[in-house]
């Protein structure tokens, strides 16, 4: 696949985001069995733009858009969820709505629970077994395992909420499209159902590699007073992400490789416990928002998006009237730099 025609995606709500390279496209069902569908260009920032050519900088850049955009599309997918029958009332509403600055301080707060649960805490565990522990290895690999057993259980306990389980089956309708995608499959609902719900490029996956590779570095580290321990389980979560991000990058695209499927089979198998088996109507939605993306970006013609339940919504969920009626709404243009 060629950079320009490698396309990612995300599980919302009762939907799917998918992007590509220039645009992204969210398609939710809605509480009335129709498909909320909400598309818009990526605008890069500056410094994402110049950084996504260089290895390991693109990473830093790409994964911090990456999440804004993730988070856009989980809010918009509330939204929609919660639009039955009033649009005037749903858009009063609107203004409370996650956006603007609740929305980098969310983010913000993401980030600092991320590192605090799945890099300091192990770090403050492994503190109370230091005393018995000699070398500074066996300590590094010690942290190592708690973390990766923190992310794993944190992945079982979420798992278990019917909510969630149905993020995860779009999720699993997420890996099925794409994959059906690359293997040149028309996308429709009978010949994307006998794809696999795992990807090579697949977020958990990542995750599983952040976890592995922080070993490594902190290994280099030894065991340096407390200062320098927790300031390097902050500071250096950048670095590794950027180095996991080439490594995902690097695999997906020598996937047919037997050495390079071996490396990633933990990631592969790690991915069951965050996808499940979706329904034909997830797949539904899954296609409706890949179509959206392939057309935007000049794939495909505009018609071949055509789909009878879908109805286009703004950013907020909100329907929009068709084109030339004078009482259409007329949404704001989104302000996104994501990548």
């Amino acid at each position: 696949m060629s950079e320009s025609r490698t396309y990612g995606g995300q599980a919302v709500m009762e939907g799917v985001m998918m992007r590509g390279r220039r645009n992204m496209a969210v398609a939710v069902r809605a509480p009335t069995g129709e498909i909320a569908l909400y598309h818009e260009p990526l605008k890069m920032g500056k410094w994402t733009e110049r950084a996504r050519p260089l290895p390991f900088i693109r990473g830093v850049f790409m994964l911090w858009d990456t999440m804004v955009l993730g988070m856009r599309s989980l809010v918009f997918s509330a939204n929609v969820g919660l639009i039955e029958g009033n649009v005037k009332e749903n858009r009063e509403a609107a203004e409370d709505d996650l956006t603007g600055t609740a929305l980098w301080v969310t983010v913000g707060v993401s980030i600092l629970f991320s590192i605090a649960l799945f890099f300091v805490l192990p770090l403050a565990i492994t503190g109370f077994l230091d005393p018995y522990v000699a070398s500074d290895t066996v300590s590094n690999i010690i942290e190592g395992a708690i973390r990766l057993a923190i992310l794993v259980g944190y992945m079982l306990l979420i798992g278990r909420m019917n909510d969630i389980k149905r993020v995860f089956a779009y999720h699993g309708a997420e890996h099925k499209t794409i994959n059906a995608y690359e293997a040149g499959d028309d996308l429709t609902v009978d010949n994307v159902r006998k794809h696999s719900i795992s990807h090579p490029r697949c977020g958990t996956g990542f995750l599983l590699v952040v976890v592995l590779l922080s070993i490594f570095v902190f290994a280099l580290l030894g065991r340096p007073d407390w200062f320098w321990r927790i300031s390097s389980r902050i500071f250096l979560v950048p670095v590794i992400a950027a180095m996991a991000y080439e490594f995902i990058k690097l695999t997906a695209m020598y996937y047919e490789n037997t050495l390079i499927k071996i490396l990633v089979a933990p990631s592969m198998a790690l991915q069951r416990l965050t996808t499940r088996t979706p329904d034909d109507s997830m797949l539904e939605v899954a296609i409706v928002s890949f179509k959206r993306v392939q057309a935007s970006e000049g794939e495909i013609a505009e018609e071949e998006t055509a789909h009878e339940d879908v109805i286009d919504v703004d950013e907020n969920g909100i329907p929009v009237e068709p084109a030339g009626d004078e009482h259409a709404p007329t949404p704001e243009p989104a302000a996104s730099t994501a990548s």
